[in-house]
């Protein structure tokens, strides 16, 4: 099964703040949430995250761009995805993910 979403950081995320001045980037840790997210959206059951096995920033995301999220569930418990703003290249990797509890998912 494949999900996407279409999304952009906005400059005021608080975590942008000191991330650099002068040339604010998105924090890796965000995008993987909006990942995970992405993957919990399309999914009918809650889902704990077990692992990422492989993850690879290739580009940096700048506060405002509009970026592409392409999660594809490979099979039960694995997924890879990939970042774009446009044919950019931003991340891609691989989600490990057992279902769960909705208590368990929002732990993570």
């Amino acid at each position: 099964m494949v999900h996407e979403r279409v999304l952009a950081i906005g400059h005021d995320h608080p975590s942008l703040v000191g991330h650099f001045p002068g040339y604010p980037v998105v924090p890796g840790v965000v995008l993987l949430n909006e990942v995970l997210e992405t993957l919990r959206r399309g999914s009918a059951a809650s889902l704990v995250v077990t692992g990422l096995p492989m993850v690879k920033f290739s580009s940096p995301l700048r506060p405002g761009e509009v970026v592409t999220i392409h999660v594809d569930e490979e099979r039960a418990g694995r997924a890879t995805f990939s970042c774009q703003v446009d044919a950019r290249l931003i991340a891609s990797g691989a989600i490990e993910f057992t279902p769960g509890t909705e208590a368990q998912a929002e732990r993570v």
